[in-house]
């Protein structure tokens, strides 16, 4: 009786880490920054895109999103597999050790082809496209917003607060 409360328990919390992933995996999409240029709609206009670069951007948003998404699935694995590991009576330090290098790893895999994917873009503009693209970027920050009473504070990141989600979709 007792090894099956144990294993129906180890189940749940099982199911209920997964819901918790599928659940910050799901809605709609992430932080832009990061995996690459987020030109939406407003800034394709300000930028003035021809349709061979909008279609150009657009195919190579789609590449990268085919690229990155098994890395991403693998990244959200491994850090599933770090909180069960952290949740055991004794938990392992060389598996913790060797599970968060992974996670590092793949982080690096991920802004890497990131880094690649925003000068594949910037390759694409012309050289005033260029300079509009990157006044736009340095006026993003880094996500901290006003506070209450005008006061610096932790924030939404501009781009959060514009229908991306997690995931920059």
């Amino acid at each position: 009786m007792k090894e099956l409360v144990v294993t129906l328990g180890t189940i749940l919390l099982v199911m209920g880490i997964a819901a918790n992933v599928f659940a910050y995996r799901g809605g709609s999409g992430g932080m832009s920054p990061g995996y690459g240029y987020a030109i939406d709609d407003r800034m394709a206009a300000s930028l003035n895109l021809t349709a061979e670069q909008t279609a150009q951007i657009r195919s190579l948003r789609e590449v990268q999103l085919k690229e990155i998404q098994p890395l991403q699935n693998k990244l959200y694995s491994k850090r599933s597999e770090l909180k069960l590991l952290w949740l055991q009576q004794s938990p392992d330090e060389g598996k913790i050790k060797a599970i968060d290098q992974e996670i590092r790893s793949l982080r690096d895999q991920l802004q890497d082809k990131r880094t690649g994917h925003r000068l594949a873009i910037f390759k694409i503009l012309t050289p005033e496209q260029q300079t509009k693209l990157q006044a736009y970027a340095a006026g993003r920050g880094s996500g901290s917003g006003r506070g209450m009473r005008g006061q610096g504070g932790m924030g939404m990141a501009p781009e959060m607060g514009q229908g991306m989600g997690m995931r920059g979709r």
